[in-house]
């Protein structure tokens, strides 16, 4: 109903998974670098999950939370994407397509996530068989689950500034066009340019949202922490 919208939708969520990525990055240099630092810092959370009062509860709801957040904004992102490629066709066409990949993401995507997440699970699972395989098995996965949920955020990460960055440099035609035409320029290794080029753009769009947003948090800070005036 309204196709001018999906250009503008598509730069804000390019945007904001730029910003998700950039922020992870942060988080990620904030980490005590050695072994001891760390170790401190991980039985400093347990002690801190061990009080009576604390709410563990929360803690979970909060990271759910972002994750729904993110997982949000990409599937909208999917959504305006098909919308842009099926803008001509006719608005029952348009509406198969939607559904279909509405449920493509559905049980392909968040189906594949939630197998993810329960791995460990199951490998526990499998330890607890009688059968010796089974039980081999479920401990390789049990130790695997980590060191896969580790890559998957790298990989997360990374898929963040190339989604993020392909958006945003194809909704700058100048910018598209000075990335096609160094990579027309390059010869052989000209396919690695589009690639970088996304990374790079994502990375800076990130910085440049994270900075804001960093900037208007300190703002809000100040106005809320500022006394009241007396008159």
């Amino acid at each position: 109903f309204a196709p001018w919208a999906v250009t503008p939708l598509l730069m804000l969520g390019g945007a904001f998974l730029c910003f998700e990525g950039f922020e992870k990055l942060v988080h990620r240099s904030h980490r005590p670098r050695d072994a001891e630092a760390a170790s401190h810092a991980h039985q400093a959370r347990i002690d801190a999950l061990a009080e009576p009062a604390a709410d563990v509860a929360a803690l979970e709801r909060s990271k759910i939370k972002g994750a729904v957040r993110t997982d949000f904004v990409l599937s909208a992102e999917i959504i305006a994407i098909t919308l842009g490629t099926v803008a001509a066709a006719p608005f029952a066409q348009q509406v198969s397509v939607l559904v279909g990949i509405a449920l493509l993401m559905t049980v392909g995507v968040y189906g594949l996530v939630a197998g993810i997440v329960k791995l460990d699970d199951a490998g526990a699972w499998l330890a607890r068989r009688d059968a010796a395989a089974a039980q081999a098995l479920g401990r390789g996965i049990v130790r695997a689950a980590p060191w896969l949920m580790k890559a998957l955020s790298v990989a997360g990460t990374a898929a963040m500034f190339l989604v993020g960055g392909g958006i945003l440099g194809h909704g700058l035609p100048a910018l598209h066009h000075a990335v096609q035409a160094l990579a027309g320029h390059v010869g052989g290794a000209g396919l690695l340019v589009p690639l970088l080029a996304d990374l790079a753009i994502g990375v800076a769009a990130g910085a440049m949202v994270f900075m804001g947003v960093s900037l208007l948090s300190r703002l809000r800070g100040r106005a809320t922490a500022a006394p009241p005036s007396v008159n």
